[in-house]
């Protein structure tokens, strides 16, 4: 049985949004592949619970899925973040076919627990290729999400304007306030 997706930002792309499987909220961390419903719901998010088993093996797959693309994004250079991606990606293969509309690919798997974590290992390197600048951690220090930065002018800060942009424009304002007053005071 799935549950309602309980985090606040939903939305990115498969791979950004498995980073987002971890999100802070109350101060506290949670993660949504801890428990096989929170996997269910996150494959039905995408579209990929018909296609993949939602058991511990899909779990630990995107759970190490996750930490590749994360070690990826926070050193793209590193030669061993690199390897932990290829690593995931060794599990999958794209086969060329011919279709009804044309020329297509299909993604295939050896072990299916390692589809829907192929798939996101791939679509991060499909970002790498397109947007490489734009996908981003929220800039509110609080916040762990990530996102793609799909504004024009490609300067979106945070993750949700209602959420984290909210919190920094009040937080901005609490400190002028407080400056304000301090200034008053001292007159």
């Amino acid at each position: 049985m799935a549950l309602t997706d309980p985090r606040p930002f939903v939305g990115e792309p498969v791979a950004v949004d498995l980073l987002n499987t971890l999100w802070k909220a109350d101060g506290r961390r949670h993660d949504l592949l801890d428990s096989l419903p929170g996997l269910r719901t996150w494959l039905d998010g995408h579209g990929l619970g018909d296609r993949f088993p939602a058991d511990a093996p899909a779990a630990e797959a995107l759970v190490r899925t996750r930490s590749a693309i994360a070690a990826v994004f926070a050193d793209p250079r590193s030669p061993a973040a690199a390897k932990s991606l290829d690593e995931v990606l060794e599990h999958g293969r794209v086969r060329l076919v011919l279709t009804p509309e044309g020329p297509g690919e299909e993604a295939e798997f050896a072990d299916p627990s390692w589809g829907a974590a192929w798939l996101a290992a791939r679509d991060y390197l499909r970002l790498l290729d397109t947007a490489p600048d734009r996908i981003r951690r929220c800039a509110q220090p609080d916040c762990i999400r990530h996102f793609v930065d799909t504004s024009r002018n490609g300067t979106r800060r945070w993750c949700s304007m209602a959420l984290c942009g909210n919190r920094a424009k009040v937080a901005r304002h609490y400190v002028r306030n407080r400056e304000t007053r301090a200034g008053t005071a001292d007159a």
